[in-house]
């Protein structure tokens, strides 16, 4: 007889146990919202929490780690499964990195020079803005030199009419509270001191917590001392010296005229304009706009100019160098302007040495030896008082004007090209990938050489005459778009 009884059912298999809950997301969030809680309040500023977040903000890493470790360490005495970090926390990770990223980069540029700014001072981290005045003064020693250092201000040098030294302050602060003003105003009170024959004037912005400190300074000092001055942020004006001037820029526009003695500009990112300057000048280094007005001495350029070059009335030698041109010559009397795509001067002493690339080129006015050297732009010169003159384009056209009653002799080729001339003395040949002329006028004097790459060759009669307004430039092969447009000079 079969038995009745009934095995009892299999016991169900035991769900593993979750692990439990981190913590390490939460108790960032606290202390996050804790000093968000406090900026709020008013007990600490916005500013203040800016800065501390930008130093300290791998302290919520390291915290985060911490948690986790210790989380783990607990599971693998109960013996459980420890949690992972899961996708929230890898998310939190990576705003938290982010954010600190941008803040350490955010710390290190000037905040006082974007508060200044009227349409941005209403932000929290820019605080309010307080406005001081201050007035010294001193003697100036006879025969002594000033040297001026500003972190963040305008400089303006003029000529005192006593042998003192006056200086003006205006100062801005940029502060949460007037008491933090007033403190940081007397921190930050500039200062004069005398070593020997040297006046060293200090704005002494670097006081205050972060150059949150703007001093724009006003010295009148005797015509005669010479000026020595470096600012990083501010404009910079001198005029009326019988002295030099040796300026180092960043990021501000320098301006000198009526200066007897010579000038030395070390820029970066910033421009300048110098006028009536009884001797030479020297700028180098990252600029914006440069213009040079009647220099009586040499000038010599050398950096990286990244906007226009203007230069009228050079009584000596010019040398300018760049990572794109290289250009000398003896003296100008008209003047000169270079831009990104465009090279144009008038009345030009030679012997006058140019080698660049990618600009359209107009000399009219020249005087003894040319010597030019370009691709990718037209060439066009019109000559006074004829020398030796050398030209080498590519993927443009050469186009020079000789006076008629001058005497030379011409070598040129272009290829892909035709050679057009007014002188029917030259023999011109003109094949499909290659034309030459050849021969000599009025005796043969000078010599002129003419080689061109994908372009054509014309050689004019015609004296050195203002010009009527150029016709649209011709379409050039191969297209312009084609090679790379340089965004310097």
């Amino acid at each position: 007889m079969a038995s009745t009884v009934q095995a009892p059912p299999p016991v169900p298999p035991m769900r593993p146990l979750r692990p439990r809950r981190s913590f390490a997301g939460p108790v960032v969030l606290i202390i996050v919202g804790i000093f968000f809680l406090l900026s709020n309040m008013g007990i600490i500023s916005w500013h203040n929490f800016g800065i501390w977040f930008s130093h300290y903000w791998p302290v919520l890493l390291i915290l985060w780690g911490i948690i986790k470790l210790i989380e783990y360490q607990q599971a693998n005495r109960a013996g459980e499964r420890a949690r992972g970090i899961g996708a929230g926390g890898v998310m939190l990770v990576v705003i938290v990195v982010i954010a600190g990223l941008i803040a350490s980069e955010a710390v290190k540029w000037n905040p006082g020079e974007l508060c200044s700014d009227s349409d941005l001072q209403g932000l929290p981290w820019c605080g309010h803005n307080y406005n001081y005045t201050d007035e010294l003064q001193q003697a100036f020693p006879t025969g002594g030199s000033l040297r001026v250092t500003s972190e963040h201000g305008a400089v303006n040098i003029t000529d005192s009419s006593d042998n003192q030294i006056h200086v003006s302050v205006h100062k801005r602060v940029n502060a949460d509270t007037q008491g933090q003003a007033d403190e940081w105003n007397k921190a930050t009170r500039p200062q004069i001191s005398v070593n020997g024959q040297i006046v060293t004037v200090d704005a002494n912005t670097q006081g205050a917590r972060d150059r949150r400190i703007s001093s724009d300074l006003d010295i009148a000092v005797p015509r005669k001392a010479s000026v020595v001055l470096s600012t990083r942020h501010g404009d910079i004006s001198i005029m009326g010296r019988d002295g030099s001037a040796d300026i180092t820029s960043h990021n501000g526009d320098v301006s000198i005229s009526d200066l007897t003695g010579s000038a030395s500009l070390n820029l970066d990112d910033s421009s300048a304009r110098l006028s009536q300057i009884g001797s030479d000048v020297i700028i180098q280094g990252r600029t914006k706009d440069i213009s040079l007005e009647d220099v009586k001495g040499t000038v010599r350029l050398d950096g990286d100019f990244r906007e226009g070059v203007k230069l009228s009335r050079i009584a000596k030698t010019v040398n300018f160098k760049s990572s794109r041109t290289d250009m000398s010559f003896t003296r100008l009397d008209g003047d000169l302007d270079l831009e990104s795509g465009d090279f144009e001067a008038s009345n030009v002493i030679g012997p006058l040495n140019l080698s660049t690339r990618s600009k359209d080129i107009r000399i009219s006015g020249v005087s003894s030896n040319v010597q030019v050297k370009n691709e990718n732009g037209p060439v066009e010169i019109e000559v006074t008082k004829l020398g030796n003159i050398e030209v080498q384009n590519d993927r443009a056209d050469i186009r020079v004007f000789i006076p008629e009653k001058s005497s030379f002799q011409v070598d040129a080729q272009a290829r892909n090209g035709e050679i057009q001339s007014d002188f029917n003395e030259l023999k011109i040949e003109n094949g499909d990938n290659r034309s030459t002329a050849s021969g000599s006028v009025n005796g043969g004097t000078s010599h002129i050489v003419l080689n061109n790459q994908h372009g054509s060759i014309e050689i004019r009669k015609g004296e050195a005459v203002a010009s009527p307004p150029a016709p649209p430039k011709p379409a050039r092969t191969p297209k312009k778009s084609e090679v790379p447009e340089p965004t310097e000079n």
